[in-house]
Formats: structure tokens, sequence, C-alpha cells
């Protein structure tokens, strides 16, 4: 195999994409532009972190590359993603990047502070399951990955759901205006509750930069309240809408709550917004299994026919300072890039690094990441 790995240099997104050709979903789209030049990070890379970026050449010519990099928000584990060309996959190019990537993590590890890995694939785009999916997840599976966490993109119809009455004094809805600093606190205490899994230093200023600034494409927001303000009323949901890529898409929304309400009141509360925002039309909501107070009333609205699926990607990650198993049965779903070939039976494999190196797509969007960039 003739096969060298270099870092990455100016020009390597074009000629890749000779190679590999268009993404095979959203997913996939997104997660390339994590593929960038390496450094170490500090105030001349700005708030990029510290990255690791190698591109794999066959006989000269690239055919795969692979990116590890520090997480602005969730500290805990490095963001993995790589791209293996098909047709070279299967010869364990993926597996040269993975522990290339996985040994300059380990002679970094003072400064970044973790060599726990994550990645995410999508395992369903509009109905269809996308090329390397299930390659990529044997892949994950054999290399000491487990399944974290299922995210999806849901399209909600437009008035299947009864708006709750608003009377005086009671629930109210209004407009907010995204730079808000009550709105924003309300989004940094909901994203930290909803991220146990993967914990997250979502600050006040982050949840501006990231999730509510004019960079994010949010182009408006709404908050429902247990009263009205004047009388004391706080936020009890809030649902932040971004501009759609093409407009005649259902629009983009977050929805989030108050994490002290009870359970009931927090689905409450997370169904009365969503059933008010898709009174006319129909919605996009993006929305983590770790969402307990929105996910049951979109599992009702997908089985009734109500909703469709527009993406389904799920996030692997590593943990071995547990010392665990590798999940070899695990639900065939994870992200790493596309093509990550099999190779020989999970169980004959060691648990060399823990990334994955294939043919999907490296975060949201769990609702983690930026809306157009790299994840957070």
């Amino acid at each position: 195999m003739n096969v060298t790995l270099r870092p990455w240099a100016e020009g390597d997104d074009l000629r890749l994409l000779q190679t590999w050709g268009d993404p095979s979903d959203p997913q996939q789209h997104q997660d390339r532009t994590l593929l960038r030049p390496s450094h170490d990070g500090g105030s001349a890379a700005g708030a990029d972190g510290w990255v690791r970026c190698l591109v794999a050449e066959d006989n000269g010519v690239p055919v795969a590359a692979g990116v590890v990099s520090t997480s602005r928000v969730h500290p805990k584990r490095l963001w993995f993603y790589a791209e293996t060309a098909a047709p070279v996959r299967h010869r364990g190019i993926g597996t040269m990047l993975l522990n290339a990537l996985r040994a300059e993590a380990d002679v970094a590890v003072e400064t970044i502070g973790t060599v726990e890995l994550k990645t995410r694939l999508a395992v369903g785009h509009e109905g269809k399951v996308p090329d390397g999916a299930e390659a990529t997840q044997r892949f994950l599976a054999g290399h000491g990955f487990r399944e974290v966490q299922r995210s999806r993109r849901i399209v909600v119809d437009s008035g299947v759901l009864a708006p709750p009455e608003l009377s005086e004094g009671g629930m109210t809805l209004e407009e907010a205006a995204t730079g808000s600093v009550e709105l924003t606190q309300a989004v940094s205490v909901f994203y930290q509750a909803v991220h146990d899994w993967d914990p997250a230093e979502m600050t006040v200023g982050r949840a501006q930069q990231l999730l509510l600034g004019p960079q994010t494409g949010a182009s408006g927001a709404v908050v429902l309240r247990n009263r009205p303000k004047a009388e004391g009323g706080t936020i009890t949901a809030f649902a932040i809408s971004y501009t759609p890529e093409r407009t005649e898409d259902p629009t983009d929304v977050l929805i989030g709550w108050d994490p002290e309400l009870a359970p009931a009141d927090a689905q409450f509360a997370a169904g009365a917004l969503l059933a008010m925002l898709t009174a006319q039309y129909p919605v996009q909501v993006e929305a983590d299994d770790a969402m307990t107070a929105l996910t049951p009333m979109l599992d009702q609205l997908l089985s009734t026919g109500h909703a469709r699926v527009l993406l389904d990607t799920r996030i692997w990650a590593t943990d071995r300072s547990e010392d665990r198993e590798p999940a070899r049965d695990a639900a065939v779903e994870g992200a790493a890039g596309p093509g990550a070939e099999p190779g020989p039976d999970p169980a004959d494999l060691p648990d060399p690094l823990a990334g994955s190196g294939a043919d999907s797509a490296a975060d949201p969007d769990e609702t983690e990441g930026e809306r157009e960039g790299a994840p957070l």
C-alpha cells in the first residue's frame, strides 16, 4: 500500500472534492468543514482551538483526510472526522488516519486535557440510509466507540396540534430580541441541562455567540411565560428561528424550556409552544433524545404521520477512562466520515484509539453546533 500521510494544505478541499464527489447528506456536508489546517490554538487561532488534520495520499493522489479538534463548549472529548474515497476503502486507510490522529492527541494531552473522541454520522436522510453508514458504524464499534446520542431533524406539519388558550393574566407568548440578556441566560441554562451526556461549559457569552448571534442565522425569537412579564412572569419555554437556506423550506427552530420545571410542566410548555409555532406553517425542529420534554411529542407526531424525519444522526464516543469494552452490538449509527472500512471481525481488533475514518460525517448538530459551521 503506497499510502502516506501529510498535514492538510491549502487547496486540499478542492483536491479531495474531485476524489470524493459531492456529500451524500447534509451532515457530511457540514462535517467536511471540520477539515482545516492544523494549529495549536491560542490567541493566534482565535476561537478555533487545537486542531490536527492529516491527508492520506495514494501514490501522490489525495484520497482521504481526517481531523481531531478541541471543542469550545464540550471539553470532555475531541471532535473526530475522517473520510475515505470509495475506490480505496477497506484498505486500512481509515485506521491509519485514526491511529495517527490519536497519537497527536496523546502527545498534546497536557495542553488539550483529553484524548477521548466523539464523532457523528447520518444514518438516515429523507428516508434513505446514506452510503457507507453501516460500514462506518462497524468500524466505530470495532475501534472502541459506542453510541451515546441520537439527534434528529424533524419537520412538523402545520395545524396538527391544538394551540392552548391564552387568557389575560395567565400564560402569554411574547416576541424577544435575540440579544436579550434574559433570553440568552435561559438558552445557556437549558443547553447545560440537556447535555449531561456530554458535559458542556455554555456561558452566557458563548450562548450569544454560538446560538443567538447574527452569524448563526438567528432571525427571531419568542418566549412563553407562565404569566405576563409585568406581573413577574418567567420564561417557561423559548423558540429561536434560523433563516433557512432555501426560503421554501420550513423555518428551522430551536425549542427549549426551563429545566427547573417538573417533567410534566416542561412537556406542557414545550408542547404548547410547538403548537403555537405550527398553527399556520410547518417548522423544522432539531432534537436530541436528551431533550425529554420534546421528544415524546415528536415521536407521537411521527407515528401518526404528522411529522417526518429529514435527517437522523447518531453520535458515537470513546471513554477509555472507564475501560469499557467496545460496544460491538451497538445500534449501527455513528459518524466518522464516509468510508470507514469494516476490516476484520471487530472481536479480532485491538482497541487502538477511538475515532473512525470513513464515509459519512463527523455535531448541531445535535443541537450543539453552530448553524453553519464547525460543531461546538
